[in-house]
């Protein structure tokens, strides 16, 4: 991967629906050359996907907490057990098992604190081998994947 293809994931990271002719100009190519340079980081896995970004409010994800969760056993069945049911719940945005305490970080958006409450009492807590949960409220997001800062 040479300074140009860089340039290439640089450019769709900020703006995937950028058309190739747009895309030559930002990183001084001609299209045929560009097109052929993103098909190939395509191929090659390099670029993985393209997604549209959502307004969270909108489809009824306003609200963010962040969990810190710790569990009781760590057997291959209750781990998988964990992961699995975790993984397959709509409101779960990330998860990710950590070294050290806590065991899982999780990062959670739903409508509002009710619904919150709600996902926390009838899903998470109903888990075999949940010991502990944390959580956390963001009061303002400084940056984010999209890398724009928000007033929320």
């Amino acid at each position: 991967m040479d300074a140009t293809d860089r340039a290439i994931i640089d450019v769709l990271r900020q703006d995937g629906r950028i058309s190739n002719v747009a895309l030559a100009d930002r990183v001084n190519l001609t299209p045929g050359p560009c097109l052929r340079r993103v098909q190939k980081l395509e191929a090659d896995g390099v670029i993985v996907g393209y997604r549209a970004e959502v307004d969270p409010a909108a489809v009824g994800q306003g609200f963010e907490i962040l969990l810190d969760v710790e569990l009781t056993n760590f057997d291959r069945g209750s781990v998988d057990r964990f992961e699995g049911t975790m993984a397959g719940y709509d409101e779960v945005l990330e998860l990710y098992r950590m070294f050290g305490a806590p065991d899982y970080f999780i990062r959670v958006a739903v409508a509002d604190l009710p619904a919150y409450e709600a996902f926390l009492t009838d899903r998470v807590m109903t888990i075999p081998g949940v010991l502990k949960v944390s959580s956390r409220f963001p009061m303002k997001r400084i940056k984010s994947l999209r890398g724009a800062s928000d007033a929320s």
